[in-house]
């Protein structure tokens, strides 16, 4: 069985964004372990349906074969996300910076925000990412600043109520 050759999307190599707080560091250390913990066990599957003999039609050792290079990849992407990683100190300061948390009011409606690096992001538990157009505007911004976003056409001010 050949797989399909699929020329990379646009989003294939994207660069890594090495911002993150200290529990996604450990979590992403957890995952690590738990695969490391995966490996032997898929090589050696591999390894046990390779005796079967003919490859072309071993259908059982084409998936584990499979399974295996997952893990591997997925091994080296958070190797290299641990390896890039640059931890968010908790912000002691009255400017909005990456790891703040922000109170804003617009049109009368109270938002929070947690602004994090994009592999941490949530918008429905109001963690956005700094590269997002709201996030992007915030920073720099202090308690009592009034800012405008575009948002779909539509300009909107927004005033900081609140910095954590």
């Amino acid at each position: 069985m050949q797989l399909p050759k699929r020329k990379p999307g646009k989003y294939t190599n994207l660069p890594n964004d090495p911002l993150m707080t200290g529990h996604k560091f450990e979590e992403l250390k957890q995952d690590l372990e738990r695969l490391m913990i995966k490996r032997p066990y898929a090589a050696s599957e591999v390894a046990r349906l390779a005796e079967l003999g003919d490859f072309s039609e071993n259908v059982e050792y084409q998936l584990a074969k499979g399974r295996l290079r997952g893990i591997n990849n997925a091994i080296l992407k958070i190797e290299r996300q641990l390896a890039d990683a640059d931890i968010i100190a908790p912000p002691n300061s009255d400017e909005v910076h990456v790891g703040s948390t922000v109170t804003i009011e617009a049109s009368g409606k109270k938002k929070k925000y947690t602004i994090l690096g994009s592999s941490e992001t949530n918008p429905s538990k109001g963690i956005i990412s700094y590269t997002s157009p709201i996030g992007a505007v915030l920073l720099g911004s202090k308690k009592g600043d009034i800012i405008n976003i575009t948002v779909q056409g539509n300009a909107v001010a927004y005033k900081i109520l609140d910095i954590c």
